[in-house]
């Protein structure tokens, strides 16, 4: 495969000599202590660059940088914030096929997934730079004829981002843009397993005119002292975090000492249900969109596929083809629709779902199985007569597995779609209007596709009920994240 694709060759060419370190106070630096960690390829186990290992030391210093930075950037026009983004997202789309090669490398998700992310990640700089410009205040009806009263809103302050794996750069970007939109200054930790997309992103911030301090980037392979040092320190009033829900409640537990605001994106367990009256060439292309998408390494990815009874064999038989026909393998090959499974664990985790399933009485129609001698690999699996009380129905599998359960009924589909302590995102078909109204408002999710496998859009606000988080990002209320309302009382 390496040779047919000159992955060296395009390793070379892409990353070049390029040396990578911390993104703070506006330069690059090395761990105080010289240490590093390896970024891999998870579709080869090659190493593609050492970057620093940062700990405390690093972390408070980047504190301190976007601490000096945040009067001078929270005064800025909004005008002025809303040019540099723009820069920022024009940047990103001139440089598409570099920054998602890279994505590629050390994240593995097919390259046309990835240009798809850099121009969906420059989107939330663009959508917020015009958010910047209409961050009102409001004026109050006083009860007195004698004073006026008025809302003010103002920057937070300085706003930690954790971001995850398996979006390297959307997920940065949208926590980035309503923060610098509203005057925060930002220090960000990017995933171990992929921090060379928020690094590039770095030097386009350099390359746009950004003030020093204003965006750091921290890398580590320890997310503990750098975790320690953000929620200890006052400076730090805002967190953003997506990521699994058991270490989101860790981090909420930790904002209590200090009272941080946080924004928390954690895990899903989305429904996606086919209703016998809908139109079925629709609904496979929006499961598959949906289900193997980033290898079915998303939060908001279909994890039960729930089909009426009366279709079932129908969807069933042409879902099946249709993944039939995805081609798995390296990102960068021609046509690959299905990259690799991100690292060894998650690949334990699809055996032991598959496995569940198969020994409480679901079928294997398609795939079920790793690829040999292909590392990370697994075959897109289709699991036929599955049901809501198997592994696969109850956790988060973040893999290409589809598990297809058969109901009866509207209000039987509900209950069990309900039936979970998550609530990101939850999907359904049918052509019955009535119905689209009913299920929208029963289902129990913060993001909700109608007859759309793929909903997200930085226009619209992104965000789940229950377990799945707290606070919402996008769209008109993502800015709001980051403003403190402040009301004055003026006596004349």
């Amino acid at each position: 495969m390496a040779a047919t694709l000159n992955l060296e060759q395009i390793v070379d060419q892409t990353l070049g000599e390029a040396e990578y370190k911390l993104f703070i106070n506006g330069e690059w630096q090395a761990a105080n202590n010289g240490k590093t960690f390896a970024v891999d390829n998870p579709a080869t186990g090659d190493i593609l660059r050492y970057v620093p290992d940062a700990g405390a030391d690093e972390t408070r210093a980047a504190i301190d940088a976007a601490a000096a930075a945040l009067p001078i950037w929270a005064a800025m026009p909004a005008i002025t914030r809303s040019d540099l983004m723009r820069k920022v997202a024009a940047l990103m789309l001139e440089r598409r096929e570099r920054l998602a090669t890279i994505m590629t490398l050390e994240q593995g998700k097919p390259i046309s997934e990835a240009r798809g992310e850099i121009a969906y990640a420059a989107s939330f700089l663009t959508w917020f730079a015009g958010e910047a410009e209409r961050v009102y205040g409001e004026m109050i009806p006083a009860s007195v004829p004698n004073k006026r009263l008025w809302l003010l809103r103002q920057p937070v302050g300085v706003a930690v981002m954790i971001t995850p794996w398996n979006f390297p750069t959307a997920m940065l970007t949208r926590k980035l843009g309503p923060a610098l939109a509203a005057g925060c200054t930002c220090v960000c930790k990017p995933a171990e397993q992929t921090p060379l997309s928020a690094l590039e992103l770095g030097k386009l911030f350099i390359e746009a005119g950004f003030p020093p301090g204003v965006v750091n980037i921290v890398t580590t392979s320890n997310p503990i002292p750098f975790s320690d040092t953000v929620f200890a320190d006052e400076r730090v009033r805002k967190i953003s975090f997506t990521g699994s829900t058991e270490v989101g409640q860790m981090l909420i537990a930790k904002s209590a000492a200090t009272v941080k605001r946080m924004s928390m994106e954690l895990g899903g367990n989305a429904p996606f249900i086919v209703f016998d009256d809908a139109d079925l060439g629709a609904a496979v292309k929006g499961a598959v969109a949906s289900k193997f998408r980033n290898a079915g390494q998303t939060c908001v990815c279909a994890n039960r596929i729930f089909v009426q009874r009366g279709v079932y064999d129908q969807f069933a038989e042409a879902f099946t083809a249709e993944v039939g026909k995805m081609k798995v393998g390296n990102g960068l090959a021609p046509d690959v629709s299905v990259g690799p499974l991100i690292d060894q664990p998650a690949r334990v985790k699809v055996e032991r779902h598959i496995s569940d399933a198969t020994a409480h009485g679901a079928a294997v129609a398609l795939g079920g199985q790793a690829i040999a001698q292909m590392g990370n690999f697994w075959q897109p699996t289709v699991l036929t007569g599955a049901s809501a009380l198997m592994l696969v129905a109850r956790e988060e599998t973040f893999g290409p597995v589809a598990p297809l359960i058969p109901f009866d009924s509207e209000d039987e589909v509900i209950a069990t779609a309900n039936d979970t302590q998550y609530g990101l995102a939850a999907y359904y078909y049918t052509r019955d209007f009535s119905r689209v109204i009913r299920v929208a408002e029963r289902l129990e999710y913060g993001i909700i596709g109608a007859n759309d496998g793929l909903p997200s859009t930085a226009q619209a606000p992104f965000g789940g009920f229950k377990h799945s988080g707290l606070g919402r990002e996008g769209g008109s209320v993502g800015i709001h994240e980051y403003l403190e309302v402040k009301y004055v009382s003026l006596g004349i």
